[in-house]
């Protein structure tokens, strides 16, 4: 019986308090229209053949219209500075003859341009510090390029299987050379390394049947493995005294070469 009645004084108890005006606090505050506005997800915006991701304070290049021919990537989206192409963005755009990249963009991503096989031509603005992988894979109609001095390191396969071209520039800010960045890339004949590159991965130049001669600088330390394979054209080559190690298959194939020279500071050449 006391139970009951105390069970009895806490009900009524509670009646009263809801009766003077007191109420109760919820669960989750509610959000104001600004917090709901800072927590959307990121907007998509279409501006011509192009699509772009609007992300707060920039924008990316997500995709474009296979069918476009001729493409302007503009500055500014809505006010936002297009920062960088992204992934797969013109991957396939078969139909892509020549493309405008403004100076706001940083950096390409990977595949962005991969398959292209049409696209003759394009520049790469002082602004791209980064080259993703197979940014140009596959681009068979590219002829020439000119990487500029703000890239830094140039991505695995990034211009793998682009027969047609000739000639590249690579600039004194790169690095280091991604595995297969040229595998197969049979038109070019010759190239020259910056004194700033320390490593040149395996398969670099894989395949690169038209390459007759190639110059290797002094701060390179290391050449990984199948480097120069199936580089038939290739006639001599002087491997500068920094080189340490020499990785396998480097020269398998190299059935125009007559003569190589080996510097004292190479401590390895590893068969397989």
């Amino acid at each position: 019986m006391k139970l009951w009645k105390k069970l009895t004084a806490a009900v009524l108890m509670s009646a009263a308090i809801l009766g003077a005006g007191v109420t109760a606090k919820p669960l989750f505050p509610a959000l104001t229209c600004a917090e709901i506005t800072a927590q959307a997800v990121d907007e998509t915006v279409t501006v011509g053949d192009l699509t772009f991701t609007k992300n707060g304070t920039y924008a990316v290049v997500t995709s474009c219209d296979k069918a476009a021919a001729t493409v302007i990537i503009p500055a500014k989206v809505d006010g936002l500075p297009v920062t960088s192409i992204g992934n797969y963005a013109f991957q396939n755009c078969t139909g892509l003859t020549s493309i405008t990249i403004p100076d706001s963009v940083t950096s390409i991503g990977s595949w962005a341009f991969s398959g292209c096989r049409n696209l003759t031509s394009i520049t790469i603005p002082d602004s791209v510090t980064s080259i993703g992988s197979n940014a140009f894979s596959g681009c068979t109609g590219l002829t020439s390029i000119t990487i500029p001095d703000s890239v830094t390191s140039i991505g695995w396969q990034a211009f793998e299987g682009c027969s047609s071209l000739t000639s590249i520039t690579i600039p004194d800010s790169v690095t280091s050379i991604g595995g297969y960045a040229f595998q197969n890339c049979t038109g070019l004949t010759g190239i020259t390394i910056p004194d700033s590159v320390t490593s040149i991965n395996g398969y670099a130049f894989f395949g690169c049947t038209g390459l007759t001669s190639i110059t290797i600088p002094d701060s390179v330390t290391s050449i990984g493995e199948r480097t120069f394979s199936g580089c038939s054209s290739l006639t001599n080559i002087t491997i500068p005294d920094g080189v340490k190690s020499i990785d396998w298959y480097a020269f398998e194939d190299c059935t125009s070469l007559t003569s190589i020279t080996i510097p004292d500071s190479v401590t390895s050449i590893v068969r397989s």
